[in-house]
């Protein structure tokens, strides 16, 4: 009787833990891009800076191959690749961006049809970005004479404040930025154009990947985590203030009133994997060479079990 009681204790004790580890997030690690991506998480990673590791955008996608991160920010597209092409184990469990690009100038009046017969630099030449923008144009029955391409958004919201005359395609938060430095930029959401030209809300741009070890090995841990980042993802529109100040104090952002006005533009919105895959499988198809060909299968998807 004593034996089947101190059995029946340490049962109910690696009960008690298993149901608090699961609860206990403290120990998650968490990799993400400067800048919009990073932003997504960033009232959940101020609890814990130490585990969240961020990294310049064009170097996320080595945080793949080393594994570190149970969980990943990172363009959908490259993601999706590396798993095609069996460099990685993580599934998209998220998209949490849905498109912070922008064309913008210092022309006055500056509008759509001014990019007709006109020169316009776009960043991230080959990438999903620029595959999205260009679509979108066309779309619009918008003909530029030249495309030409700088390597990041910092450098085309350069050119956009050194040169009056520069039409550029820049992204959030860079071009509030220069919004905030010169008075005259005028600007039109790559989204808006997505809208007028097949009614979609922005496009499957970043996602949150998880670890396919951690997913098999620690379920419920996982669980728990997506809720908290749904929660931390939806609260650029439900509670601006505490993004704003966790963004400014992990150096995310510059300072509060860049973050204030830069956060709402960054179409910040978690929808999980199975309810985001026609968004994904849209976005895929304006260029499919982003990612790898063809759409991603079915088992890029993570889904609970």
């Amino acid at each position: 009787m004593k034996k089947l009681l101190i059995s029946m204790m340490a049962l109910v004790l690696a009960l008690c833990l298993g149901v608090a580890g699961a609860d206990d997030l403290s120990a998650v690690k968490v990799a993400a891009p400067a800048g919009a991506p990073g932003v997504a998480l960033a009232t959940l990673a101020v609890e814990n800076p130490d585990n969240y590791t961020y990294v310049a955008a064009e170097t996320i996608t080595a945080e793949f191959a080393n594994e570190n991160a149970d969980f990943i920010i990172a363009p959908i597209n490259a993601g999706a690749k590396l798993f095609k092409m069996g460099k990685s184990t993580y599934k998209l469990a998220a998209v949490v961006t849905w498109g912070n690009l922008f064309f913008a100038s210092q022309r006055e009046n500056f509008k759509l049809e001014d990019m007709n017969g006109a020169t316009v630099t776009l960043f991230g030449e080959n990438t999903i970005n620029a595959s999205v923008a260009l679509f979108a144009l066309e779309a619009n029955g918008v003909k530029p004479a030249e495309i030409a391409y700088l390597g990041s958004a910092a450098n085309t919201q350069a050119l956009l404040l050194s040169d009056p005359d520069a039409i550029v395609m820049t992204a959030e938060p860079a071009l509030t930025a220069a919004s905030i430095k010169s008075g005259n930029i005028t600007s039109i959401g790559v989204n808006e154009l997505l809208k007028a030209a097949n009614g979609s809300e922005g496009f499957a741009q970043a996602g949150l990947f998880v670890k396919a070890q951690t997913a098999a090995e620690q379920p419920e841990l996982v669980k728990a985590y997506l809720e908290k980042a749904e929660a931390a993802v939806n609260a650029g529109a439900e509670n601006l203030e505490a993004v704003v100040d966790a963004a400014v104090k992990l150096e995310l952002l510059p300072n509060a009133k860049v973050a204030a006005a830069a956060i709402p533009r960054c179409a910040l919105r978690f929808v999980a994997a199975a309810q985001a895959r026609a968004d994904v499988e849209t976005t895929a198809a304006y260029d499919l060479t982003q990612y790898g060909g063809e759409l991603p299968a079915d088992d890029f998807y993570y889904v609970a079990e």
